[in-house]
């Protein structure tokens, strides 16, 4: 390991020497607007935020919060924060109020880093609570504790192993918990990164997940500045008009994505273009390779033309997609992990991705099976490394019940592993439907089917009364919700539903057929990276099937 690697083991050492070598590069900048940085600037300013904050008493050990959509002085909040021994608690900007108040309270935040749009989610109780109340878009204090006023905020250089950050996730399992990650932990992902691809100085980032995400915090914030390189921030939602203008602007030759937003591409787009093409659907059957390497070069040319990696994480990519982007030459690399691991697990870098794998063990990390069932080959993934979390906060049990009793930490994800040790994730343990002959039904496999057909834009596959039902919700115009409670409407449903049932019960085993098919009016609810919440859909629930309103219309 290098020099360099090895004296970065906390993120005051990063700051340091980041915002020494690399003074007059530029490290952000939103787009269409003043706001962002060079290097020297961003530590002139992170100094200067931290002295404000030791004056009223918040010092090393001190929680502060930072609720915010993305930008650049987001970073600058986190680094007046952990560098000078504080902990950071970012809240991800889609948070309700609820959600907000819970984490607030939970963590002991003394302050807050917040934007105006968000302040409403912060609740009077919780701001009466806080020491300082600062508007992140100007850094002028909104409130303010004037009693607080006492100077004594003592700063400390961190060590490796104190706490640097509490993230709150609830997965998919509407479970809050607090998950903290030491300067160790962050630390080990940026080395993990570097391994997994190198980037310098001369690098262009553009920035378009929650920075409150770990992965987006560790390989899209830190990693960036690691290397000196500089990142974009879009002020508007990426939507796929947003997107192309900024990436024609930014020519990003890095970006992290999560597998949505390139699944969206390639059925809204690519699909959709070969179909209505007699060449492009000539060449689909007779030269598809070919075929498969002129999209990408236009894919390539779209995303700016300079992209050498293009990131994917935060749930399983579609291996149709992921085929596609393989024969396609496109730069794409796949990782996995979890927030209590900083998150990566697995990687593989753009030239050794194997479509359906997440690779193998990153950087520093040691990964095994357990249990493995010797039929299937299948175990949970287990893992040791620098990148595993302390602990959830104020919450010994819950943190116990994910360590094997020799210290290795549970997934809660089955997967196999190949003779090269690349994984290859099933699913979620929790996730997997146990069949009435004692079967392993994942619900991903049958839900990676249904959404292969091209009218569909998402689905999830539940378990009710021992029968297997598959939610979906159609791709745009497909259905015309206007005309609910009509004959046409219901004939046009039914058949549609049929026709699923049937594709599906063809594509999958005969212990993973689907019983019954409902469609989805709404889209499902989603965690940061785009996963569907599934507890929320276990049961009936009021968003489902616009059918059943439909006949109480009737009625």
């Amino acid at each position: 390991m290098k020099l360099r690697e090895r004296y970065i083991d906390t993120l005051g050492k990063l700051y340091e020497y980041s915002t020494t070598v690399y003074e007059k590069n530029r490290l952000s900048q939103m787009l269409d607007s003043d706001m962002g940085y060079t290097y020297g600037s961003f530590k002139r300013k992170c100094d200067e935020l931290s002295h404000h904050l030791s004056r009223y008493g918040i010092g090393a050990g001190d929680r502060v919060a930072i609720l915010s959509q993305n930008m650049p002085n987001w970073t600058v909040a986190m680094f007046s924060l952990v560098p000078f021994g504080r902990v950071s608690v970012p809240i991800l900007p889609d948070s309700s109020e609820n959600e907000v108040t819970n984490i607030l309270t939970h963590s002991g935040s003394k302050a807050i880093f917040v934007s105006k749009r968000l302040l409403h989610k912060v609740s009077q109780e919780c701001r009466d609570r806080m020491v300082l109340v600062i508007d992140i878009e100007t850094f002028e204090t909104i409130q303010r504790d004037d009693e607080a006023f006492t100077c004594d905020g003592k700063v400390s250089q961190p060590l490796p192993d104190d706490l640097a950050t509490i993230i709150y996730t609830s997965g998919t399992t509407g479970n809050a918990k607090g998950v903290m990650l030491s300067h160790r932990n962050l630390c080990s992902n940026i080395t993990a990164s570097l391994h997994a691809h190198k980037c310098t100085e001369k690098d262009v980032w553009l920035s378009i997940l929650p920075m409150a995400h770990t992965y987006e915090l560790s390989i899209g914030v830190l990693y960036p500045i690691f290397c000196g390189a500089c990142v974009y921030y879009i002020q508007k939602p990426p939507t796929p008009s947003v997107l192309l203008s900024a990436m024609k602007t930014v020519r990003p030759t890095v970006m992290l994505s999560v597998p949505l937003i390139i699944e969206k591409i390639y059925r809204n787009s690519v699909v959709p273009t070969i179909r209505r093409s007699r060449v492009l659907k000539w060449m689909k059957a007779h030269a598809y390779n070919l075929l498969c390497k002129l999209i990408g070069m236009k894919l390539k040319t779209t995303f700016g033309g300079r992209l050498k990696f293009f990131g994917i994480g935060g749930s399983k990519l579609d291996i149709t997609v992921e085929k596609f982007l393989k024969k396609a030459g496109f730069p794409y690399a796949i990782g996995y992990g979890l927030t209590e691991t900083a998150p990566l697990i697995c990687n593989a870098g753009v030239k050794y991705t194997n479509p359906g794998s997440t690779g193998v063990a990153a950087y520093g990390v040691t990964v095994r099976l357990l249990n493995v069932n010797p039929e299937t080959g299948e175990g949970e993934i287990v893992c040791k490394g620098n990148n595993v979390m302390l602990g959830y906060y104020k919450d010994p049990a819950r943190t116990r019940s994910v360590f094997t009793d020799d210290g290795w930490f549970r997934t809660n994800d089955l997967a196999t592993v190949d003779e090269k040790g690349r994984y290859y994730i099933k699913g979620r343990l929790n996730n997997m439907i146990l069949g009435p002959s004692g079967e392993n039904i994942y619900p991903e496999e049958i839900e990676n089917v249904i959404n292969n057909m091209d009218e569909v834009n998402e689905s999830l596959v539940v378990e009710r009364n021992g029968r297997l039902v598959a939610l979906v919700q159609f791709n745009d115009n497909i259905i015309n919700w206007n005309q609910e409670g009509e004959d046409q409407f219901f004939e046009k449903l039914e058949a549609r539903k049929k026709a699923i049932l049937n594709y599906v019960n063809k594509h999958v085993s005969k212990f993973s057929k689907i019983n019954e098919v409902e469609v989805m009016k709404e889209p499902f609810e989603k965690t940061a990276t785009q996963k569907i919440r599934r507890f929320k859909y276990k049961k009936d629930s009021d968003t489902s099937s616009s059918e059943t309103e439909g006949k109480k219309k009737e009625k």
